[in-house]
Order: structure tokens, then sequence, then C-alpha cells
């Protein structure tokens, strides 16, 4: 009897069909059957090691770029050539990836956050409205407190360089949708893969010493942020603006920040003046920062409302009509490990039989507990050993060393879990129609030997 051919090329059966593809593949009983190792194999280019202990319908690492994150709705006549990664051309910026042309949002490969702390030239870009123009003196830009406190403040940046202690921490920021691409149906915004976030030395003063000086009435109990980036549309109109409770507006790491890795802020990250809330999604670190306003409620500015930077409550089905009500704001951003060394889709020489692998991990307003790593789909995971941070909110360095026993394609897969025990899932959790919150153990694809 004659072994059923596979009649195209994988990548295209997994592009058109997925369903199908898997059938062909894994086989009816979900196991990857010998046409299916010999069909990957030529896909990765090269022979699978560890094939036996490939989950059901896995696409490999090398390969889930490509495929969409929903089937098309109707076969096209020839399949689509791949789309690469567009690549920013920005002064002063790396090969970030450009998601977004207006506004301008742009990720950092994740191999390009190997660094202990992120160079100003790889760290991620995320615009809500337009780049203000430079002030004529930065010195003389002006912050205003008021609302909710006992006296209006309105500082120069140079008063409050002058009045306040000067902090320098070392801590993680991140984009609220970073994650995004992983979900299943596809969610709105830009697809972030995992490079919404860095780790940078920031230089600034406690939040909570400009609030104090202004007094704080006892009906105070929340923050509402504002910027001078100007709304993409409609001139005058406020781009976005964003909040958080007093309790986290007060904290010791909640800084109003002028300078970046020892430099001044760059424009593009919100020169002359911006805050860095850590831990929580980046759209309440507002950049080109002009007033913060204290409220007597929780803010109800741009982006605070409906399904903006919010997650349900109780699951929803993937891909349905929001109920509203079932939506809380997104705090606390989810914990979150990377591999950055070896890099997606890196050739190691014929005849490695250990790969020493680095990587990042952190967990928002939480610690890192633990990080995990496995060479062979889970089957067995090492402990990876983590470094000391050099402050709160600064993101774990984690480093280990995996056996390969013959060249191959391998996955490097990488799980973190937190001070609460809460660790990363196989896929994103909790679909949303933002696409907030996904964070999904990481996979990177290596080939040795060939």
């Amino acid at each position: 009897m004659t072994k059923k051919k596979i009649e195209r090329h994988i990548e295209e059966l997994y592009a058109d069909d997925p369903e199908r593809a898997d059938a062909v593949v894994f086989g009816r009983r979900g196991f990857l059957r010998g046409a299916g190792v010999v069909a990957l194999g030529a896909a990765v280019g090269a022979s699978i090691p560890f094939a036996r202990n490939m989950p059901s319908g896995l696409i490999p690492a090398a390969l889930a770029q490509g495929a969409p994150a929903t089937p098309p709705a109707a076969p096209a006549a020839a399949p689509a050539a791949p789309v690469g990664p567009k690549f920013l051309e920005f002064p002063g910026k790396d090969k970030l990836v450009v998601l977004g042309d207006r506004p301008l949002v742009a990720e950092t490969p994740e191999a390009l956050l190997d660094d202990d702390t992120t160079p100003t030239n790889r760290f991620f870009i995320r615009n809500n409205g337009l780049i203000p123009d430079a002030p004529a003196s930065s010195g003389g830009w002006k912050v205003t407190v008021d609302g909710e406190v006992n006296t209006k403040l309105e500082l120069t940046l140079d008063e409050i360089k002058a009045r306040f202690p000067v902090q320098n921490l070392t801590m993680v920021l991140e984009c609220g949708g970073n994650g995004r691409s992983q979900y299943v149906p596809a969610a709105r915004g830009n697809q972030w893969t995992n490079g919404g976030a860095g780790c940078a030395k920031w230089t600034g003063v406690r939040l909570k010493d400009l609030l104090q000086a202004a007094g704080p009435k006892s009906t105070a109990i929340y923050t509402g942020h504002y910027g001078a980036d100007p709304h993409l549309s409609t001139p005058g109109a406020v781009t976005l603006s964003r909040g958080v409770p007093m309790a986290k507006a007060m904290e010791d790491h909640s800084l109003v920040v002028w300078a970046m890795n020892d430099q001044p802020l760059s424009s593009v990250h919100g020169a002359p003046v911006r805050l860095v809330i850590p831990g929580w999604p980046g759209s309440v670190s507002a950049k080109w920062l002009n007033r913060i306003w204290v409220r007597e409620k929780e803010h109800d500015g741009a982006g605070m409302a409906e399904t903006s930077y919010r997650v349900p409550i109780a699951p929803m089905v993937p891909g349905a009509a929001p109920n509203f009500a079932n939506f809380k704001i997104m705090e606390s951003m989810p914990v979150r490990s990377i591999t950055t060394n070896p890099a997606n889709g890196g050739k190691l020489p014929a005849g490695t039989r250990e790969i020493t692998v680095r990587g990042k991990a952190w967990a928002g307003d939480l610690t890192v507990r633990q990080v995990d790593v496995s060479v062979d789909y889970g089957a067995t995971w090492t402990k990876a050993d983590l470094q000391p941070v050099r402050n709160r909110y600064d993101w774990h360095r984690w480093t280990a060393k995996l056996r390969t026993p013959l060249d191959g394609y391998y996955e490097i897969w990488s799980r973190a879990t937190d001070s609460n025990g809460t660790m990363q899932p196989h896929v994103a959790a909790n679909w949303n129609p933002q696409g907030y919150g996904g964070n999904a153990l990481h996979r990177v694809a290596v080939l040795i030997g060939t």
C-alpha cells in the first residue's frame, strides 16, 4: 500500500488550512506520525530529536510567526508570500520592528533585550498621538498638580529638580498590550510579541513628593495624568489620559523623570519630563507630562472606559461582543519571561551538546520566584539561575544550561513563576477584545549543525 503523499509544503498547508494541517501531520488521534516527522523536519530544515514530545497540533516556533492568528475566510488562489518585519528608521534607534506608523509604535526583538539594562536605542516606542515639538527651554517646562489638593502646584522642571530628592532606579516599563499577537482569534490593536518592554535607568523625583507638597485632601482617591502630545486627528482633543489609585501614585518607585540611562529624555520617550509608574501598563506613565489632576473618583479620562486597558472579570467567549460591566481596570502586569540568547532562528555549530541560555523575567507589582527552561517541548524542565535585582521593579536576569543529545532542530521554552505562585501559561489566557495580558511561555527555535 502506497503511503499518502503530502502534496504541498507544510508552511503553505498551515497558512491555508490549520485544521487540515494538523490532520495530515499529527493524524486523527493527535500523535505525530512518521510522515509528519518528515514533513516538519523538512519545513524547519533539520531532524527533530525530541519530536516524540511535541504537543498535538503544535506549529514549530520556526514557522509560527508566519501563520495567521485566524484562518482566512476563503482559500486564496495561491499562498501569499511571507511578509517580513518592517524595521524602524528613526534617529537614535536600532533595529526595532514597526507595528504602526501613525501613531508610531515599534517593538524590540527579544534578542536585542539581552543587555542587563536596555539601551535607549533599543527601547520600544509606544505613542498614542503625535510627538510634540521640543520646548525652547526644557527647564522652564511646567507641571501642574491640582484638583483634590490643598495647594495647587505649578512647578517648572528646574524647580522640581531643585526642590525634591533625586532618585535613580532601574525599572521595567511595559506596554499593556505586550503579547497581544498570542490571542486567537486576533485581538484589536498593535500585534506585539514580547518586545513591548524594556528596563532602563530612570532619573527623577518621587511622584509622592509632588503630591505631598500639594497636600492631598481626604477626598483624593485617584490621579489623572495629562501630556502634551497632539491628537492624531482632532486639534485640541486629549490623546490619552489615564491615572492610578492614590496608593499606587504614592509608592516610592512611582517617579516623575527627566533622564533615561543617564541622558536627558529624548523626544520620542517623553522629553522633557514624563511619569514612570512601574509594574502597571505603560499607558499610565504619561509622556510629555504637564498635569496631574488629583480626583475624588476613579479617573474617567480618554483610555479609561469600556474595554480600554481593561480585562474581563469572568472569562468571555473569544471573539464575542463584550459586556462592559464584566470588565475591570488592568493593574499589575502579568509574569513574563523571555529568552534573549540564543536568538530565535539561531544556528549553532555541529556537535554542540550544551546550550548556555540567557533571558529576562518580570512580574508587574510582584517578583519572580523561579524561571524554568525546557529543550524537549516541556517533557522536562531545568531551573534557571536568577541574578539579584538591583532594586524593586528591576527585571530578573537569568541563565541556564541545556543538554542537546543530537544535531537538529530544537525549541527553547522559558516560563516564569511569580511570587504568588502563578506561572506563565502555554497559550495566552483570558481572551479580551483589546488583547491585554497575553503572557504565554516564550519559544525560541535553534538549529544545531545545519
